[in-house]
Formats: structure tokens, sequence, C-alpha cells
């Protein structure tokens, strides 16, 4: 199961909130950690969009973390959709 967070950094207002529907994802960082003996861990991923204005926190599946940080690792624009809660990679030419 995944679950999403959003929070917004200083000085984010909540006019540019509203105003603003996709932000591009500057940095993030995956996270893991042990739930306990025979038990799933948890992953969990830090995207910070537009270099701190917006944060986003993905709890992902095993299968999802592992896809997401290839997604993300290989990607050279990555954006995020608040009003849909998409994550979206860069456009790129058909056949690339």
């Amino acid at each position: 199961m995944s679950s999403t967070s959003t929070e917004q950094g200083p000085g984010a207002s909540d006019i540019g909130r509203s105003t603003i529907k996709v932000r591009k994802v500057t940095h993030w960082q995956p996270n893991f950690s042990l739930s306990g003996a025979g038990e799933p861990g948890t992953y969990i991923f830090q995207l910070v969009l537009d270099n701190g204005a917006t944060e986003v926190v993905l709890n992902l599946t095993e299968g999802d973390a592992d896809n997401l940080f290839d997604w993300l690792s290989t990607s050279s624009d990555v954006y995020y959709d608040l009003e849909r809660e998409v994550l979206l990679f860069g456009a790129r030419t058909v056949g690339s």
C-alpha cells in the first residue's frame, strides 16, 4: 500500500499552493526503516519540489520503491502534479 503527504516549505503561501499545480522535483531522498523481526520494512521517498517550496513524502511498497528509485535515477526532468498526486517523468522523443 502506498500513501502520500505534502508539506509547504517556509515562505510558501496558500496562493502559490492553489495556483501552482505542477512543480519540479529538485531533490529526492529514499529511506528504509526496519519494522521488526520477520516484518516487512517501510520504504519512504521524500521529494523536494522547486528547491523546498513544497515537499512530498511517499510511503511505498518494496516493488514501487525499487521502480521509483530507478526512474528518478535515470530521469533528467521529473515533475510532481500536486492536484492529481502524479509524478511526471519529462518528455521523451518517440523511440528513445
